[in-house]
């Protein structure tokens, strides 16, 4: 079998039927897929991110690769967060510190702990990072 043989059976296009511009289009569907599809700002609008501050951490009881953390998102607020942080992390260095969470995530049960939202980080290879403030602000300060 040729490879375009191979390739038609695999549900591809003939290199020719492709056309001219089809590697751009591939390299567009690839990007697109790796990211998502665009999100518009109305969508992008509905996400609620605030800062929070990091009142207890622990390891999940669980899961090697998660820690449980309390946060405080103001007003009397406190909500559970499990994060897939722990490789990066030591609980106790986290106690105090400020982080961004998306309060209005559904809520999901990892591992049988509920996580109430979602703290976000950076990463770059292995690396990862919590993201957190330039400087300190009230807890349930909203992220614009």
């Amino acid at each position: 079998m040729s490879a375009e043989d191979e390739g038609a059976a695999r549900g591809h296009a003939p290199r020719a039927a492709r056309g001219p511009g089809a590697s751009e289009q591939r390299s567009e569907q690839s990007e697109q897929a790796a990211h998502g599809p665009p999100v518009t700002l109305a969508q992008f609008r509905t996400v609620e991110l605030k800062v929070g501050t990091v009142r207890a951490a622990e390891p999940h009881p669980n899961a090697d690769r998660l820690l449980v953390l309390r946060v405080d998102l103001g007003g009397g607020e406190e909500r559970q967060l499990v994060a897939g942080i722990r490789a990066h992390y030591e609980p106790a260095t986290l106690v105090g510190r400020q982080v961004v969470v998306v309060a209005n995530l559904e809520p999901a049960k990892l591992r049988g702990v509920e996580s109430q939202g979602m703290v976000l980080a950076a990463s770059e290879g292995e690396r990862v990072v919590l993201l957190r403030p330039d400087e300190a602000v009230a807890p349930g300060a909203v992220v614009r």
